[in-house]
This record gives C-alpha cells, sequence and structure tokens, in this order.
C-alpha cells in the first residue's frame, strides 16, 4: 500500500507530539480510506487491461491455429487436385493417342475408299476427261453454294452441269435449283425454271415438286385460276407423290 508523504508528516507529529485531536485522527483515517480506494481502483484498472491484453493475445493465438490449420488443409486439398488433374492429364494423353490411331485408320480407310470410286468412276461409260469434274462434283459444289446462300455462283455451277453432262441424273435437280435460287430474287424467274423441270424431266421426282412451286407462285401473284389448274394437274400426273398431298390442302384453302 502506497502511503502519501502527507500522511507520514502526520502520523510522525502526532507519535512526537503524544497527542491529537480526533478531527486529526478522523482526517487521517479518511485520508488513508481515499489511499486505499485509489489504489484499489488502480489495482483494478490494471488488472482489467491485462486482462484485456491477455485476451487479445489468446485471440491472436486461436487466430494463427486457425490459420495453420486452414493452411494445412489447402495444402492438402491442392495436393488431391493436383493429383486428380495429373490423372486426367494421363488419361486424356491416353485417349489422344487412341483418337490418332483411330483417325488414321479411317483417313486410310477415306483414301482407299477414293481410289476405288476414281478407278471405276475412270472406266464407266461418258466419265469427264482427266482434270475435269464430274457430273456429281459439280453438282454437289453448287448446291452447297446454294445453301450458302451463293445463289449466282450456284447457278453458274448448275448451267455448266446442264452444260457438260445434260443427261447426267443430277441434271434435273439442277434445273430445279436455278429455279429454287430465284425464289426470293425473281419468282416468275423460278416458275420458268420449274416449268423446265416439268416439260425436259417429267419422270423425275423433281417434276412433283416443281408443279407445286409453280401453283405457290401463281397464288403468291393473286393468280388463283393458274394455282388452281396447276394444283390439279399435279394431282393428276403425280396423284402418289407428297406433293400432290399438298396440292390437295391448298386446294381447300382456295375453296375447292
Amino acid at each position: 500500500m502506497i502511503v502519501r508523504p502527507v500522511v507520514l508528516s502526520i502520523l510522525v507529529s502526532v507519535a512526537l507530539g503524544g497527542c491529537a485531536l480526533r478531527s486529526d485522527v478522523r482526517r487521517l483515517e479518511e485520508q488513508l480510506a481515499d489511499v486505499r480506494d485509489e489504489t484499489m481502483r488502480r489495482d483494478s484498472v490494471r488488472a482489467a487491461e491485462l486482462s484485456r491484453v491477455i485476451d487479445l493475445q489468446q485471440a491472436t493465438l486461436d487466430s494463427l491455429q486457425a490459420t495453420r490449420q486452414a493452411i494445412t488443409t489447402l495444402r492438402g486439398d491442392m495436393s488431391g487436385q493436383l493429383y486428380e488433374v495429373q490423372k486426367q492429364l494421363v488419361q486424356v494423353q491416353e485417349l489422344t493417342g487412341q483418337s490418332t490411331r483411330r483417325l488414321s485408320e479411317l483417313r486410310a480407310d477415306l483414301d482407299a475408299r477414293g481410289q476405288e470410286i476414281g478407278a471405276a468412276e475412270s472406266t464407266a461409260p461418258g466419265a469427264p476427261a482427266a482434270g475435269n469434274p464430274s457430273a456429281t462434283q459439280i453438282y454437289e459444289a453448287s448446291l452447297q453454294q446454294l445453301r450458302g446462300g451463293s445463289n449466282a455462283t450456284a447457278r453458274a455451277g448448275f448451267r455448266q452441269l446442264l452444260t457438260q453432262y445434260p443427261q447426267a441424273p443430277e441434271a434435273a435437280d439442277a434445273l430445279y435449283f436455278i429455279g429454287e435460287s430465284f425464289a426470293t430474287e425473281s419468282p416468275d424467274s423460278a416458275s420458268g425454271y420449274y416449268a423446265q423441270v416439268v416439260q425436259r424431266y417429267p419422270s423425275s421426282p423433281r417434276a412433283a415438286g416443281a408443279l407445286y412451286k409453280i401453283g405457290l407462285v401463281a397464288e403468291s401473284r393473286k393468280d388463283l385460276a393458274t394455282a388452281r389448274a396447276t394444283y390439279q394437274r399435279l394431282m393428276q400426273q403425280y396423284p402418289n407423290s407428297n406433293e400432290a398431298a399438298l396440292a390437295r390442302d391448298r386446294m381447300k384453302a382456295l375453296g375447292q
């Protein structure tokens, strides 16, 4: 306990003088009580501060421990994931190797098949001269251009086919698709080519489709009489075709 100098002075005075008034004693007791209270308050403050410091240290230790555990767990997880990734890479490499071998086999089969087809075409009657594309090649290339939206290029290819191979099985299809290339640009031109399909290749499966398209063009021009006559002709000449069933539906829609 800390005793103030004033208190000590009073005590000494009392001891030396041998007497003290009651008021002096009371004042001494009060000062001693104040000293005790102040000392207890300071001790309490220090204890509270010390407790806070201890709690902060403990929280820091706990946080460090949790961080250490999290890092350990993360390392374990990353190690496991890395292992799985390595396994998957190995599997992919194995599959890639298998795919490469399979592609090589397929490529070899295709090359062999291409040589067989080329040999067959070169010995077939009416085969194209060396260096010239066949009717099938011209047709496929032109159809691809048409599907890609290159109508003018497609028409040029189909016309080349009709000029070089007028009797080829693809001739009727080529003429029909020339009409298709005009369908949005010039419906009347399209109708003219459809009519040529019916006239020049009446036994072709494209003839029924060409007649149906002629009827649709007539409908779009509001020429209902021509449309009805075309649909009627289609149903009579090609009664079993899919287009004949469509023509019957159109006739019903037109009130026939």
